[in-house]
């Protein structure tokens, strides 16, 4: 190859590099990126400066949060407009009812409205934090196994969860606190994300909590309200929009997890994945 073809090769590569965002999506327009979320996820946007960050990445972000609320556009503008989110409610005993809304087209729920987006992001609220036994902490486990059974059958979307963030000592107890941080540690682990590269989790509890797992002090409004601060939005918020970027560029559109002859799905080294089998996102 002579310079001047190799000159040219060069500049393509840093042309391509200063592109932005590249999406399966790109000839329908800019990736669209969704967020269920209730209070915590509110301000986490607006004081972390998440749609800024998104939309300077060349991005299109929405949100939802309470029905009461609704859907938020991404020039920041309430549409008026809600998806009757099952409940009003992002705790994690409610997510079945929401992901297992039967996928209609046109979208005539609030799971097939997700769905028009490339990116769908949900979290739950530090409420959910409050871990009371290991049965419990089983009884979630079990609720994210078969949302995850959902999000397989959608492999050309990205799914992104946030962990819990975590409660100030008054409003929980120290065994519910370490649980809470075990709950995070399963949901970022192996166990819950090998073989399924269209999940991925963004670990909001740890960059919030204390050694003991509660919500650190400099991130307290005060000792009786687990809504992380200013501060702790303004740190994580840019923190957020990078991993939700470097998550979109890893992606790449695929095929659901492979399934063994008994209906079982199998993960990347040839073992059958817990869970069963499925036919077939919010925050505060």
């Amino acid at each position: 190859m002579d310079r001047r073809r190799i000159s040219t090769f060069i500049i393509l590569l840093v042309v391509l590099a200063l592109s932005g965002p590249v999406s399966a999506q790109d000839d329908a327009g800019p990736t669209s990126i969704f967020f269920l979320h209730h209070s915590t996820g509110e301000n986490l946007i607006w004081q972390g400066g998440v749609r800024e960050g998104f939309t300077a990445l060349g991005y299109e972000f929405w949100d939802h949060g309470y029905n009461e609320q609704g859907l938020v556009d991404p020039q920041g503008n309430w549409t008026g407009t809600n998806w009757d989110i099952p409940g009003d409610d992002t705790d994690v005993y409610n997510w079945p009812n929401l992901f297992n809304q039967p996928v209609t087209d046109p979208p005539t729920n609030a799971f097939s409205q997700m769905l028009q987006h490339d990116v769908i992001i949900f979290k739950s609220c530090f409420p959910n934090a409050h871990i009371y036994t290991d049965e419990q902490l089983d009884e979630y486990k079990q609720v994210f196994l078969e949302i995850r059974d959902v999000m397989d059958q959608h492999p050309d979307k990205l799914f992104i969860a946030l962990t819990l963030p975590p409660l100030v000592p008054n409003e929980t107890e120290p065994h519910a606190a370490t649980r809470a941080r075990l709950w995070a540690e399963y949901l970022t682990s192996d166990e819950y994300l090998a073989g399924h590269p269209n999940i991925v989790v963004f670990d909001f509890f740890n960059l919030l909590a204390d050694e003991e797992g509660f919500l650190r002090a400099e991130y307290r409004g005060d000792e009786w309200d687990s809504h992380p601060n200013q501060p702790a939005n303004q740190t994580i918020g840019p923190i957020f929009v990078e991993f939700v970027d470097e998550a979109i560029r890893s992606f790449t559109p695929g095929e659901a997890p492979p399934v063994d002859a008994g209906g079982e799905r199998v993960g990347e080294t040839g073992e059958t994945m817990e869970g069963p089998a499925s036919i077939f996102f919010l925050h505060h």
